[in-house]
């Protein structure tokens, strides 16, 4: 029922992609909505909150909720938190802040991911311009996704333009994903390395792509919850993903809802 490929990389029938898609929808839909009510005073839980219920009233399951013990709908990670945050009452967002939410959702099956950071009200040049490289980085990588290129171009991209754009860290632990039947499949997706490694890429394919760009050093560590990710040295951190589907025509970005449209025609 799921063809996979000599490297045990899960390849989609046109199908299986549109039902992909469905899934993808609902997590970009909801990720819109949580974008739109991002404010000062309002908690993480409040967010997550919002995103279970959206999730649920379209039929489908928040995928985090009970994985691996995970305790929420969402990932929310404020300021120096890189991924994996934990929502909760503690504390409430305060303007300057950024707060980056990953949400995924099962719908008949099939996984979608993806991820924004949001500014809460007015933020600093800096945190404005650390997000808009993260995002755009991300971009980058979701446009190598094409038929006859490598997993690792898509690294390779997403680094070379970080880089370009001043001294950033970029996490070397964490990186994107397989998707399809499973939140995490093979291959794992680097977000930086050289060009023209590991498996050529094939319709079908479906990979989330999840740069992590942090303002000072690249070092992280977890905290004692097991799951939040902080960087060492203190400093922000910004987190952009979509689930992106290889096709004959191109990327087709399956958590955007134009399908990634506009944005890859601005790079080519």
């Amino acid at each position: 029922m799921f063809k996979k490929n000599r490297h045990g990389i899960q390849i989609k029938s046109p199908e299986q992609l549109e039902k992909m898609r469905a899934a993808g929808l609902v997590v970009g839909r909801t990720l819109e909505l949580l974008r739109r009510s991002v404010e000062p005073g309002m908690t993480p839980l409040d967010l997550d909150a919002i995103a279970e219920k959206a999730i649920r009233s379209e039929g489908a399951i928040p995928s985090f909720k009970g994985y691996q013990g995970f305790p929420a709908t969402i990932c929310a990670s404020v300021n120096h938190e890189v991924v994996h945050g934990i929502p909760s009452n503690e504390r409430k967002l305060r303007e300057g802040d950024i707060i980056s939410i990953d949400c995924g959702a099962i719908l008949e099956g099939w996984h979608g991911d993806s991820a924004v950071t949001v500014p809460v009200g007015e933020v600093s040049p800096a945190l404005t311009e650390l997000m808009r490289v993260t995002e755009e980085s991300m971009w980058r990588g979701i446009a190598a996704l094409t038929v006859g290129r490598h997993l690792s171009d898509i690294g390779y991209e997403v680094e070379k333009y970080v880089r370009s754009q001043g001294r950033y860290g970029i996490p070397q632990e964490y990186g994107g994903h397989g998707i399809g039947t499973e939140m995490h499949m093979d291959p794992w997706v680097a977000n930086h390395g050289k060009p023209g490694r590991g498996p050529v890429l094939e319709a079908g394919m479906c990979l989330a792509i999840e740069p992590m760009v942090n303002l000072g050093t690249q070092r992280t560590r977890v905290l004692d919850d097991d799951w939040t990710v902080v960087t060492i040295d203190g400093k922000a951190s910004a987190h952009f993903e979509h689930s992106v589907a290889v096709t004959h025509n191109g990327p087709w970005v399956l958590t955007a809802l134009d399908g990634g449209e506009e944005r890859l025609s601005q790079l080519n």
